[in-house]
């Protein structure tokens, strides 16, 4: 079947099929109307595709009809040659035939070479093993010698710290047991220096008089004057407060302080070193951070408060 053919076939066909289409709703006409030209365009191509590659075969057997024609000629004019150069061939066949023993001889002598160096090789590596294995056999004796004797170092330490557990749980348990003692005996203390502060307080009540806020106008206790004068006075250091934590809290007359914060720790026992006033009965001139507190000992009432006193 011809191309031509093929091509008329292929058209009849498609003219019956949209002649048995006609009576077929519009869409469904459509759609096998696109479904024929696609198929006919496929074929168009795929007979397209079948001529290039006949084409190209015969293309290409032609190129080997050349080439056997080549090496014909080729082959006729090698075997001239070899008919007039007989004797020269056999003389080279004979220079080659010893140059293949000289070569197959060198090759030998090489491959003799190259075995013993091969075996050499394998010797030194099986020696280089060997030493390599001992080294390693030492290596593991000293890892598992050092590790018993880390062992050993582990178990004394875990014995001396248990034994340094037991002795300070014994030497916590003593000192929980003084400082019970230490606390009944403080307790007793402070009900006695209670007592005796209640004595005391009822005695000065009778003869103290109260504190008299006019000292500011008295020129003698100017603190501001002498402080600009004399600035290192006024720097006695870091303020330590009684508990750890405890933060700066601004303090004004009237409000009361705990016991700890006007301890003797923080009296100021030379008040004309800071140019105020001398403190009298329960009385006493307290630091309390930067501030200077004057504070009723046996109630623990803020009198008078200077602010940013110290530096």
């Amino acid at each position: 079947m011809t191309f031509g053919q093929f091509l008329k076939g292929s058209a009849l066909t498609g003219l019956a099929g949209a002649m048995a289409l006609t009576a077929l709703p519009a869409p469904t006409f459509a759609a096998e109307a696109a479904e024929q030209q696609r198929a006919q365009r496929d074929r168009g191509e795929r007979q397209q595709a079948r001529q290039q590659r006949r084409q190209v075969r015969s293309e290409r057997s032609s190129q080997r009809r050349e080439a056997r024609t080549q090496r014909t000629e080729r082959r006729s004019e090698r075997a001239g040659l070899r008919s007039l150069t007989q004797r020269s061939r056999e003389r080279r066949e004979a220079n080659a035939a010893r140059q293949t023993v000289s070569r197959q001889r060198a090759a030998q002598q090489q491959r003799e070479r190259q075995r013993t160096e091969r075996a050499s090789e394998r010797r030194r590596e099986q020696a280089r093993d060997r030493r390599d294995n001992r080294r390693d056999r030492n290596e593991n004796r000293r890892d598992r010698w050092e590790d018993r004797r880390d062992n050993r170092q582990d178990r004394n330490e875990n014995r001396r710290d248990r034994w340094e557990d037991r002795r300070d749980n014994r030497r916590d348990r003593n000192d929980n047991r003084r400082d019970r003692w230490q606390d009944r005996h403080d307790n007793r203390r402070d009900r006695n220096d209670n007592r005796r502060d209640r004595w005391e307080r009822r005695a000065d009540n009778r003869n103290h008089r109260a504190w008299n806020r006019t000292w500011r106008k008295n020129n003698r206790y100017n603190w501001h004057r002498y402080r600009a004068a004399n600035r290192h006075v006024y720097r006695p250091g870091r303020y330590y407060a009684p508990y750890r934590g405890y933060r700066y809290s601004r303090l004004s007359i009237g409000l009361h302080l705990g016991s700890v914060f006007y301890s003797n720790r923080y009296w100021i026992n030379d008040p004309w070193q800071y140019r105020l006033p001398p403190a009298y009965g329960p009385y006493r001139w307290v630091r309390y951070y930067d501030d200077v507190l004057l504070v009723n000992t046996y109630n623990g009432q803020v009198v008078d408060v200077i602010y940013d006193f110290f530096w």
